[in-house]
């Protein structure tokens, strides 16, 4: 399970599959898995234990940076990540993250605000520790609210 965040995990059971088909970005010996979904695919449970607010109205993005190594899964490395979201008439919103722990696993969450059916393209800058250069990822992501 090192490659996958348990995170990842606990959403796929939570979540149809289409919310989770998954984005990764491959760069420099690295490979960046990059995940946008609403917020309320979480449980309750879910959502309290890492803080985050259930809301129609909220948005998570789910980072992980995992160092490619030869046949095996890779090794998940901790990194410095920024990340913000524009959407189609360019506003800006940026994400503030926190790195998550759990064994193992090390992975970067930040929630945001989202309007009905709006599409954000998410930039991310992500320099794995020990690496001198920053690298770069795009996802884009449409959201829906009931």
């Amino acid at each position: 399970m090192a490659i996958f965040p348990r995170i990842l995990m606990l959403l796929a059971l939570l979540a149809p599959l289409q919310l989770l088909a998954e984005n990764i970005t491959q760069a420099d010996g690295y490979t960046i898995h990059h995940n946008a979904l609403p917020v309320t695919t979480l449980s309750p449970e879910i959502a309290t234990t890492y803080g985050l607010v259930r809301s129609k109205f909220r948005g998570l993005l789910n980072i992980s940076v995992i160092k490619d190594v030869a046949n095996t899964t890779g090794q998940p490395v901790a990194a410095s990540v920024e990340a913000y979201a524009t959407n189609l008439i360019g506003q800006r919103k940026d994400i503030a993250l926190k790195e998550i722990r759990e064994g193992e696993a090390i992975y970067y969450i930040g929630d945001f605000p989202i309007t009905d059916q709006e599409s954000l393209e998410f930039y991310l800058e992500v320099k794995p520790e020990g690496h001198s250069t920053p690298l770069k990822a795009r996802l884009t992501q449409q959201f829906f609210i009931d």
